[in-house]
């Protein structure tokens, strides 16, 4: 089924929040991602919409501008836990283990999981 891309545009940022969650609920993650691309464009201060972005393009392995939507958000928000941690994942798919590991350790220590001595 192809959707007009009028119909990912068409509503208030709250309908298409709305409609990107449905997509990506259904996953649907292109579809997510199509919805969220105009949102965050229009709101890009909002880490929600943004954060989304990224995990739809995660799941849809998309998973270079998946890094680049959270190293946006990490920019800005240094102790987002969860946009480091999916920074760290999405760098390892990547093959690129070694840079995860700082992104993964932050995100370790920002949930309070530390390591027993």
């Amino acid at each position: 089924m192809r959707y007009d891309s009028a119909y990912y545009a068409h509503g208030t940022p709250a309908e298409r929040w709305e409609r990107a969650r449905m997509f990506f609920d259904a996953r649907d993650y292109a579809g997510a991602a199509r919805v969220l691309v105009g949102l965050v464009e229009e709101v890009p201060e909002q880490t929600g919409p943004r954060l989304l972005l990224a995990r739809s393009y995660y799941h849809s392995a998309q998973l270079r501008r998946a890094e680049a939507e959270l190293r946006v958000i990490v920019e800005r928000d240094p102790v987002e836990h969860y946009a480091r941690l999916m920074l760290g994942r999405t760098l390892q798919r990547q093959g690129r283990h070694e840079e995860a590991e700082s992104h993964l350790r932050i995100a370790s220590a920002l949930a309070g999981d530390f390591e027993q001595a």
